[in-house]
């Protein structure tokens, strides 16, 4: 059972690897690895001097940030709520239905999106232009990116990541309920002093593997919003990679980009396990 997922990141994890060696040359296809011409660190200068960086920088942490703060937290509110939940059928029914839009790609997702906030047409503009009020370009606007990035990935991820919280929540000992029921705590408290507690190695887990992502918001889904008019706000290390790498065929310089978010989320990961254990937690390893 193990075998699969070990050949897949052999596959596409680790034998990749290999190829990080052009953030050193000017690849060139034609001349291969072995005889493209070696360059040092000059991408990597290229990189931490070209304006666009602290851009780059910015919107991507801003991003993280917003990620960290409205998205991270509402998983485990929503599992602790369904775990209250005393009907099976209400309880598989909800479930059921907010599990559906992970399913969904992202295509589908900004789709769905541009149907109703598009200013031709769109449902929520014509809505507004009912009552009277004037029609906002949500699509095109830099004001409104990042509240759309952020409500779209709730809407499509939100029920799936409930998923671990709720089997961790599962496997508390009920006896830790009857104790705290016996001492007078009422739904509110025995999810406050027995249900966090249990959950809480989850929920650091899953935040320091979160923080190692900081840099990698994922490419399609931005790259679907993004646009020349909220280009500075939207830009991000994701949809960089794809412009300087594929389109303008800068493939070392791509590759550069690529290793430097790679080693700071490693070394994100690496200090916030050490934080986590030098706290009482046990971390990641």
């Amino acid at each position: 059972m193990i075998l699969p997922g070990f050949l897949y990141f052999i596959a596409f994890k680790y034998l990749p690897m290999g190829g990080l060696v052009i953030a050193f040359q000017d690849y060139q296809p034609y001349l291969g690895v072995a005889d493209s011409p070696w360059v040092g660190f000059k991408h990597f200068i290229r990189l931490f001097t070209e304006p666009t960086f602290m851009m780059l920088l910015r919107n991507t942490l801003v991003l993280f940030a917003m990620n960290i703060i409205f998205f991270f937290p509402l998983p485990i509110i929503l599992a602790l709520m369904l775990n209250e939940v005393r009907h099976r059928f209400f309880k598989s029914a909800v479930q059921t239905i907010i599990y559906i839009p992970h399913f969904l790609s992202w295509v589908i997702i900004v789709s769905i999106c541009y149907v109703f906030l598009t200013v031709d047409g769109g449902v929520l503009n014509e809505l507004l232009a009912s009552v009277g009020l004037p029609k906002v370009s949500f699509l095109t606007s830099p004001e409104w990116l990042r509240a759309m990035y952020i409500g779209q990935i709730i809407w499509k991820e939100l029920g799936w990541s409930t998923i671990i919280f709720i089997s961790a929540i599962t496997v508390v000992d009920t006896q830790l309920y009857e104790a705290a029921e016996m001492d007078g705590a009422g739904r509110l408290r025995k999810m406050w002093h027995v249900t966090l507690p249990a959950i809480r190695p989850v929920i650091i887990t899953l935040l320091i593997l979160k923080i190692g992502s900081t840099l990698d918001l994922g490419f399609e889904h931005m790259y679907l919003l993004l646009n020349s008019l909220n280009r500075e706000v939207a830009e991000i290390f994701d949809t960089y990679i794809y412009t300087a790498g594929l389109k303008n065929g800068q493939l070392s310089y791509s590759t550069t980009v690529g290793l430097f978010k790679g080693l700071v989320g490693l070394i994100l990961v690496v200090a916030a396990n050490k934080l986590a254990r030098k706290m009482g937690e046990d971390g990641v390893y």
